[in-house]
C-alpha cells in the first residue's frame, strides 16, 4: 500500500511538473512566434532600402537554446544564452552565400551587440544594447516563414 501511494504521488508530481513547464513556455512569448524585423538602429540607409524584398526573421527554440531564420537574404542559425531578460547570441553558423546588399551585414553585426530583450505592450520584441532598443520585431503573420535560403 505504501509503495502504491508513493507511486501515485510520484506520477502526480510528474504530471503537475510537466504542466508548469508548459505554462512557463506559454508565458514567455519569445518562444511562441516567428519574429519579423521592422526596425534597425544605426544604418544611415532607409530600412526599406536595406530590406527591399524580404525582412529578416528570427525564431527562438527554447529547448535547444538556438535561433534560426534569415537575415533578409541568407539563412542563419546561432546559439543563444538567456538569463532573465539578459540575452546574448553566439556566432552565426553556416549560411548560404548569396550577396544581397548591406542589410545582411547590419543585421548580423547588430545581433552581436545585443545583451537584453524586452516585449513591449504591443507584443513587439525589442533587442537591446545596454537598454537602448537596437532592433524591433513584430510577430510574423505566417509563422511557417523561417526558411533558410
Amino acid at each position: 500500500m505504501k509503495s502504491s501511494t508513493s507511486l501515485c504521488l510520484l506520477l502526480l508530481s510528474l504530471v503537475l511538473g510537466s504542466c508548469s513547464s508548459t505554462k512557463k513556455t506559454a508565458d514567455n512569448p519569445l518562444f511562441g512566434s516567428v519574429w519579423e524585423l521592422e526596425y534597425l538602429s544605426g544604418p544611415r540607409i532607409a530600412f526599406s532600402g536595406l530590406y527591399p524584398n524580404r525582412k529578416p526573421l528570427i525564431r527562438f527554440d527554447q529547448e535547444k537554446s538556438h535561433v534560426v531564420g534569415n537575415n533578409s537574404c541568407n539563412g542563419y542559425s546561432a546559439d543563444f544564452t538567456l538569463d532573465g531578460k539578459q540575452i546574448s547570441f553566439g556566432e552565426p553558423g553556416p549560411t548560404t552565400m548569396m550577396f544581397c546588399g548591406q542589410g545582411e551585414g547590419f543585421f548580423v553585426n547588430t545581433m552581436k551587440k545585443i545583451n537584453a530583450y524586452h516585449i513591449d505592450a504591443d507584443g513587439k520584441l525589442e533587442l537591446l544594447m545596454d537598454e537602448v532598443p537596437m532592433m524591433r520585431f513584430k510577430p510574423k503573420e505566417d509563422a511557417s516563414a523561417t526558411d533558410q535560403r
